[in-house]
């Protein structure tokens, strides 16, 4: 690899290095200050969630911001090399602007693979450990929604379905338990009630306790039965059978894909969710690419302002892209525009953009 190459991809993955270094050791410690009361509150310490909670948590966050990360880092040290009359003296040597792009491509291309294996394979496992630990962070209400009691509408398949009452998410009980199951002319066949269900994580079965049974028969009858307890098998878990939001971040991309398709087949209408989940984790990679180009374009030249209005100009947009993205997922889930649509549309715009300014540069 040409020195100048190794020199550019250095200046990178460097720039970026102490950016993620800096990012990880401020945020950790105004986080650990303003959560600190709730962890201690919950009954852990702060070294407990150090070591149990943070690590995977920086995960999330790094990988979450990685595009725009390297967007300021590339503009950072771009700028720099600009008004140090770097770049006029590498252009003016006879190499072209695309041969002195070509490192930026070459790093910005690993940076991107990396995020896309550990957005589809690693962020996954990680996000099981944060997430078993993050409810503790939040205030009483916003984690009451989670582990506290809900009421639970939920389709099995297109003939079945359950209703809870009051379901208690963290101790896996709900009462008023009641299943329906009806025939292809929605002519109910069957129907069970309880006072009582709990998931036996022994048997990998629900449980049900002062139940009721009812199935129709030939002649119009019904066919009563009841009894104290009984085992219910629906071939799921109860964070799979009653999914939140957060599921989906924490399974593989094969593990995800097997998910909607339940999902699906179950009738479950509302799983945009789980498709922004899936489809951002191919976007966001793509968007350190994208993002990366627009940097180089926007801070390959000396400018009046030099360094700081480079970057002014990096976070504007680096503020627009967060916010456009946020705002697009929230949409979605709102089943305004597709999830698909939603995911890639910030890459979608910034792209051409990016292009436009880069052969622009490329022709002064």
């Amino acid at each position: 690899m040409p020195i100048i190459d190794r020199y550019i991809i250095k200046k990178f993955l460097g720039t970026l290095g102490f950016m993620l270094l800096l990012l990880s050791i401020i945020v950790v410690v105004i986080d650990v200050q303003s959560k600190s009361p709730r962890i201690e509150g919950n009954g852990f310490t702060v070294g407990y969630f150090l070591v149990h909670f943070y690590p995977f948590w920086m995960i999330y966050l790094v990988i979450t911001f990685m595009s725009i990360l390297v967007f300021i880092s590339v503009i950072y040290f771009t700028s720099r090399m600009a008004n140090n009359t770097e770049i006029v003296a590498i252009i003016s040597s006879g190499a072209s602007f695309h041969r002195f792009a070509r490192p930026y491509f070459i790093a910005s291309a690993i940076i991107a693979l990396f995020a896309l294996a550990t957005n589809h394979f690693i962020l996954p496992w990680a996000n099981v450990q944060k997430n078993k630990l993050e409810v503790y962070t939040y205030s009483e209400g916003n984690r009451e929604k989670i582990l506290g009691n809900v009421e639970i509408a939920t389709q099995l398949s297109p003939t079945e379905y359950i209703f809870i009452n009051n379901y208690n998410r963290k101790e896996k009980r709900g009462s008023s338990f009641l299943f329906q199951k009806f025939d292809k002319n929605r002519k109910l066949i069957e129907e069970t009630s309880a006072n009582e269900i709990f998931w036996d994580a022994k048997k990998k079965k629900f449980t049900i306790s002062a139940y009721l049974h009812r199935k129709a028969s030939v002649n119009e009858s019904e066919i009563l039965t009841n009894g104290d307890t009984k085992d219910l098998d629906f071939g799921h878990s109860p964070e799979e059978l009653f999914p939140d939001e957060l599921l989906g971040q924490t399974k593989t991309t094969p593990e995800l894909l097997k998910l909607i398709r339940q999902e699906k087949e179950k009738g479950n209408k509302n799983l945009n969710f789980f498709l922004n989940e899936l489809y951002q984790r191919t976007s966001m990679p793509v968007s350190i690419i994208v993002l990366s180009i627009l940097a180089l374009s926007l801070s390959s030249q000396k400018k009046r302002g030099g360094l700081g209005a480079n970057l002014a100009i990096g976070i504007s947009l680096a503020f627009i892209f967060v916010f456009s993205f946020e705002v697009l997922k929230v949409v979605s889930e709102n089943n305004t525009i597709s999830p698909l649509l939603a995911m890639w549309l910030p890459n979608i715009i910034f792209a051409p953009l990016a292009a436009f300014l880069y052969f622009k540069r490329a022709n002064q």
